[in-house]
C-alpha cells in the first residue's frame, strides 16, 4: 500500500488548465503532488475527506507590491494566504525594493514600499539572500523596477531624460539582477519619476532582459485618453527587447473612456498575432496609488486612504477634507502628501469585458502599506470565483482557476506550479465553492474572505479557514528558469 504524508480524498479537482473539474482523490509527499486520481489503495500520515468542497492549484497573483511584507518577521500575509494566493508576483509598476538604497524617503511612488528604511537592498542578490535567510510564508518572483533604476541612476534628478551614462548604469544593474533571478523588467511610465523618460530610453534599458528570456510589464504611460497609444508604446518596447509584455491591471480611466476597453482589447489581439503580450486585471472599478494632486479630477470620487502629515484624513473623501479646509481638491491632495488614494474611475462593463478576455490573468495590485487599503488586497480571488464566475457567471470556475494559476506559470515561466499533476509543487488550496466570497469592501477593507478551508505552500499547511494563519514559513524566491541567449555587449 503506497504511503505519503497527506491525501485528500472525494474532493472535486481544478487541475488549473481550464479543464471541466472532476471528482478524485490527491496525495501529497514532501513538497511534491505525489499522486492524483483513484487513490483507494493509498494511505496517508494525514487524511481529509473534501467531499463537497474544491481543490486547485495556489492562486498565483500577477501583481502585487509585497516586496517588503515578504521580509518583514511581523507580517503574515494572511491577506493573501486567506485568499488561497500561494506565490506573489513583486516588483511591479516600476517599482521594486532592489537594487537601490536611499537616504531619505524616495519619491513617490516608490515610497509606498515604505520610507528610506526599507530601502537597504543596492543589488537584486541582497534581496534574494534576505529571502533565504528569512524565508516568507509564500512564494515569490521578482520583477526589477525601472523606476527604482533610474532614481538611483540619475540621483533623484528625474525630470528630465537619461544621459547616456545613467541608460548604461541602469543596463548594467538590471543585467546583474537578471544574472541573479530576476524574471524581467517593470515600469510605470504615469508617474512622475518615470514621466519623461522617452520611449527610446525605456527600449534602451529593457533590451537587457532579452538575452535571459525576461519579461517586460508595464503600468502604462496613460490609461485614459491616450490608452491606444500607450499600448503601441508597450508593444514596441517589447518587440525592441525581444521580450514578452504583459499590461499591468489594464483600464480604461476616466467617464470619457468608458467602452474603450473594446478598443484596446482588439488591439492586443491583432498584436499577439506576431508577438506575446497578455494582461492581467482586479475585479474592482476603483484603482489605488498615490494620492498626486495631477490625478485629481472634480468628476472622480476620491477617497483618502493614509496620509503622513494628516493620519486623520485616512478613511474620509477628498472633497470632504478639502471643504473643510477651505481650498480646492488639488490643493488639498498636495497639503495631504505623501498620501495614498482610491480613485472611483472606472466602468463595470469595461473590468468585466477585460476580466473576460481569455488572456487576462488575475492580480490585486493591492497595496500592504496602506493604513486604509483598497479592498483588493483581501478580496480580488474570492471575489473572482464567487461573484464573477459563481454568481454572475461571466466565466465558469474552471476559467476562472486557469487565470489564476497554469496561465501566469506560463506566462511568468513558472516551472511546476499552478497545476494539479504528478510531480508538481505542492501549492494547493481546499475551498467551499458554493460559499466563497470576498468580504472586504471600501469601508471595512481587511476583511477576510469566506469559503478558504486551507492552504499549502510547497506541502505544507499556511492557512485554516478556522483558525487563521499557521505560523510557517514555507515560501521561496522562484529564481527565473530562462537560460542566457545571447552575450550582454
Amino acid at each position: 500500500m503506497p504511503r505519503c504524508d497527506l491525501i485528500i480524498r472525494d474532493v472535486t479537482l481544478y487541475d488549473g488548465t481550464g479543464s471541466p473539474a472532476r471528482r478524485g482523490d490527491l496525495a501529497v509527499e514532501g513538497d511534491r503532488i505525489a499522486a492524483c486520481g483513484d487513490l483507494g489503495a493509498w494511505s496517508g500520515t494525514r487524511e481529509i475527506v473534501a467531499s463537497g468542497l474544491a481543490l486547485a492549484p495556489g492562486f498565483i497573483d500577477t501583481h502585487t507590491h509585497d516586496d517588503r511584507m515578504l521580509l518583514s518577521p511581523a507580517s503574515d500575509m494572511t491577506y493573501k494566504l486567506s485568499q488561497g494566493v500561494t506565490t506573489v508576483v513583486v516588483g511591479n509598476c516600476g517599482v521594486s525594493l532592489s537594487p537601490a538604497t536611499f537616504a531619505r524617503r524616495p519619491p513617490s511612488p516608490l515610497d509606498l514600499l515604505g520610507d528610506e528604511r526599507s530601502w537597504v537592498f543596492d543589488s537584486f542578490a541582497a534581496y534574494s539572500e534576505r529571502l533565504k535567510v528569512s524565508p516568507p510564508p509564500l512564494n515569490a518572483l521578482a520583477l526589477v523596477g525601472h523606476m527604482t533604476l533610474r532614481v538611483d541612476a540619475m540621483q533623484g534628478d528625474t525630470q528630465r531624460a537619461a544621459t547616456d551614462r545613467e541608460i548604461a548604469l541602469m543596463r548594467e544593474r538590471l543585467a546583474f539582477a537578471m544574472q541573479e533571478g530576476a524574471r524581467g523588467l517593470s515600469s510605470g511610465l504615469a508617474y512622475p519619476p518615470s514621466l519623461h523618460a522617452p520611449t527610446e530610453e525605456v527600449m534602451a534599458v529593457a533590451e537587457v532582459i532579452g538575452a535571459y528570456g525576461g519579461i517586460y510589464t508595464t503600468h502604462l504611460r496613460d490609461e485614459g485618453q491616450h490608452v491606444i497609444q500607450s499600448i503601441e508604446e508597450a508593444l514596441q518596447i517589447g518587440k525592441r527587447a525581444g521580450a514578452r509584455v504583459v499590461i499591468s491591471h489594464h483600464k480604461c480611466a476616466g467617464p470619457e473612456n468608458f467602452g474603450r476597453s473594446k478598443q484596446t482589447l482588439a488591439l492586443i489581439d491583432r498584436a499577439n498575432l506576431d508577438q506575446d503580450v497578455d494582461l492581467d486585471a482586479y475585479p474592482y472599478a476603483a484603482s489605488s496609488t498615490s494620492l498626486l494632486a495631477e490625478l485629481v479630477r472634480e468628476d472622480i470620487p476620491i477617497r483618502v486612504s493614509w496620509s503622513v502629515p494628516h493620519p486623520d484624513a485616512g478613511g474620509r473623501t477628498l472633497a470632504e477634507v478639502a471643504a473643510e479646509w477651505g481650498i480646492d481638491q488639488r490643493a488639498a491632495a498636495r497639503r495631504l502628501s505623501p498620501a495614498g488614494a482610491i480613485y472611483f474611475s472606472m466602468d463595470e462593463a469595461d473590468v468585466q469585458r477585460i476580466l473576460a478576455h481569455p488572456r487576462t490573468m488575475i492580480g490585486s495590485d493591492g497595496l500592504p502599506n496602506s493604513e486604509g487599503p483598497h479592498p483588493r488586497l483581501w478580496g480580488t480571488f474570492p471575489r473572482v470565483l464567487g461573484h464573477y464566475a459563481r454568481d454572475l457567471g461571466l466565466f465558469d470556475m474552471a476559467t476562472a482557476i486557469y487565470k489564476m494559476t497554469s496561465r501566469p506559470a506560463t506566462v511568468f515561466g513558472i516551472e511546476n506550479r499552478g497545476i494539479l499533476e504528478e510531480g508538481a509543487y505542492a501549492d494547493l488550496v481546499l475551498f467551499d465553492p458554493l460559499h466563497i466570497a470576498d468580504r472586504a469592501t471600501f469601508e471595512k477593507p481587511t476583511e477576510a474572505a469566506a469559503g478558504i478551508r486551507e492552504c499549502w505552500v510547497n506541502g505544507t499547511t499556511v492557512y485554516r479557514g478556522d483558525t487563521g494563519v499557521t505560523g510557517a514559513r514555507s515560501g521561496r524566491l522562484l529564481r527565473s528558469a530562462m537560460r542566457v541567449r545571447d552575450a550582454i555587449q
